[in-house]
């Protein structure tokens, strides 16, 4: 070694594991390629003698997930049939198995085409292989977990843009078809066909049926529904390697939020201190407005970062609510750049008390000057969760006192709407006893009433292996018993590596977000969609068939509908709602076209 003593080799060792920590917060990106987790189940022991060589393939239910290691024990469907509206976004499933390896597994779509000529061009439908991730169980809903005391599997559950995947021998490997019918499609039945090509072994194509009604569904920025999905930008710039909020921040959130526009999404989630949830998740949540304290003790306030987030939200159209969270943060602190000390200073500041007021009064007729100024204050609301009586009253005192101009929303599993009955947007817990005549008042002044589904809800929820339709029933549901949609924290709010497991060390497996990084689907987004879209068709068809007075079909509509009014899992709750779909649809179909 030298001249380099043992004792400066020493020192610099030290040194290097000093510096360990400061080279980890450097964010690094997912791997793009990656592989999927062992599975962990006796499956891997399953017997596939009686499964035929070369690749197999068969339409398959989108209400039911397939396990990676059995052989599917189904009847093999060639052909699949599905009918929508004009503008409407359907799915179909697939399933390939075989019990060799098929390397460099690609689908072909050809267009589909009507009778008469007419087309659907093949740009319009997408196949995508659904990849398995790390699962657990609901057990006991909230509280810590260790994964070894939890059932775990591997459950099929995103949607990747690979172009093509290697199916390993005994193994089985969905794929999602999404059909997107264009707005100016022509009504009418198409035809077309699904190829299947592996390691150049050509199989049997599959027939595609889709049905397109004589109805159009209004664009998403259009749609009534109101859905709320907490969105959290710093996991984004975590998992795809970016500085929080550069510019390539921002063009990583694109094709995340995208999705979230795509589906009807109301509302900006905003922070206005630190962290609100006290770092529940695995990502912080980062300030979006820096407060500073000068050193003459008047306050500066930097809303850079807000004003740039709620602008990139608002140019994708999601434009209804900006909600701020918030003033009441789950452990009363907030946290500001002292000028005079040079440092961060953190403060409790708990409702109801001195500093409480003495620290939001300014905050808060400053940020009404500002969102005046940008044109978004009618817009904005201040922002809680799940707070107590005591708090909740405290923070609304103030916000009465000094910024009554603002809007008021929270997640309510106590009632609090009932003392509050003005409040301008609300979410009632999923299964908190409410009352249909609170509702009623809250839609006829024009409020805003949603549920909310969190850890604490087996059914139905958006765990990562709660059954596909469950996403979809949430919008009947809502529909059933009065809601104007729902609130589900979060939209995006990634775990450690969820490109492979989506278990957290708190709560149910895929309870913190819906879609994947770099703009990947999921089965429960899809569903969700799918919903959201049904909720939107209820609207217009219940209103077409009271113009046309025809009040028996819209007596059998209603009726279906409240099948689905149930906030427990029933044995038929599934075909209740796909009893419901169906009907909706030849509804839909037998009525004449409005001009």
């Amino acid at each position: 070694m030298g001249n380099f003593s043992i004792k400066n080799y020493f020192l610099l060792c030290c040194l290097l594991i000093c510096l360990l920590p400061a080279v980890a917060q450097v964010p690094q990106p997912l791997a793009h390629e990656f592989r999927e987790l062992p599975d962990p189940t006796k499956d891997t022991l399953a017997d596939w003698t009686a499964v035929a060589n070369g690749l197999q393939r068969s339409f398959v239910t989108v209400d039911k997930r397939f396990a990676k290691s059995l052989p599917p024990a189904i009847v093999v469907m060639e052909e699949e049939s599905l009918t929508g509206w004009r503008g409407e976004r359907l799915s179909a499933q697939l399933l390939l198995w075989a019990t060799e390896d098929m390397p460099e597994t690609t689908l072909q779509i050809s267009d589909l085409r009507a009778d008469d000529g007419a087309l659907l061009p093949s740009d319009v439908i997408t196949a995508r292989f659904v990849r398995y991730v790390m699962t657990d169980e609901f057990a006991g809903g909230c509280g810590h977990r260790k994964p070894e005391d939890f059932a775990s599997s591997l459950v099929a559950d995103m949607l990747d843009d690979c172009k093509s995947y290697d199916i390993e021998a005994r193994t089985a490997r969905p794929v999602w078809i999404t059909v997107r019918i264009p707005a100016e499609a022509k009504p009418g039945r198409y035809t077309g066909e699904i190829s299947i090509n592996t390691a150049g072994q050509h199989v049997k194509p599959l027939r595609l049926h889709v049905h397109v009604l004589d109805q159009l569904l209004p664009e998403a920025s259009a749609w009534t529904y109101h859905l709320d999905q907490w969105q959290h930008p710093a996991a984004v710039a975590r998992v795809s390697g970016t500085e929080l909020w550069s510019d390539a921040h921002f063009e990583a959130l694109k094709p995340v939020m995208q999705l979230l526009a795509d589906a009807g999404q109301k509302v900006i989630t905003t922070t206005l201190n630190k962290d609100p949830w006290n770092v529940q998740t695995y990502d912080p949540y980062a300030d979006m407005i820096k407060w500073v304290k000068n050193t003459d003790g008047s306050w500066s306030y930097d809303y850079t970062v807000f004003d740039r987030w709620v602008q990139f939200m608002l140019d994708l159209g999601i434009n209804k609510m900006i909600n701020c969270y918030s003033i009441v943060p789950w452990n009363n602190e907030i946290h500001y750049s002292d000028q005079k000390s040079k440092k961060m200073v953190n403060v409790s500041a708990k409702p109801g008390t001195a500093i409480f007021e003495e620290l939001w009064t300014p905050f808060l007729t400053d940020f009404v000057k500002h969102l005046r100024a940008k044109g978004w204050l009618d817009r904005t609301n201040i922002a809680t969760d799940e707070r107590s009586r005591e708090e909740m009253d405290a923070a609304f005192a103030l916000l009465k006192k000094v910024c009554p101009e603002l809007g008021v929303s929270y997640a309510d599993n106590q009632k609090t709407y009932q003392r509050y009955p003005a409040s301008d947007d609300i979410s009632i817990a999923f299964g908190h006893p409410f009352s249909d005549e609170d509702l009623q008042r809250r839609q006829s002044r024009g409020l805003n009433t949603t549920f909310y589904i969190c850890c604490s809800d087996g059914f139905p929820n958006q765990f990562t292996f709660s059954d596909p339709a469950e996403s979809t029933y949430l919008a009947w549901y809502a529909e059933a018993a009065g809601f104007d949609g729902m609130l589900r924290w979060a939209f995006n709010s990634w775990v450690e590596n969820p490109l492979q497991d989506s278990r957290f060390r708190t709560w149910p497996a895929g309870d913190t977000y819906v879609v994947y990084p770099g703009g990947r689907s999921s089965i429960r987004y899809e569903r969700m969609l799918e919903g959201v879209q049904d909720y939107e068709k209820i609207q217009l068809v219940k209103a077409q068939l009271s113009r046309a007075h025809r009040q028996a079909e819209r007596t059998r509509l209603l009726d279906a509908i409240q099948r689905l009014n149930q906030v427990q899992r029933t044995p038929s709750w599934n075909a209740d709602l796909n009893m419901a779909k169906k009907l909706l649809n030849q509804l839909s179909a037998e009525l004449p076209v409005e001009k």
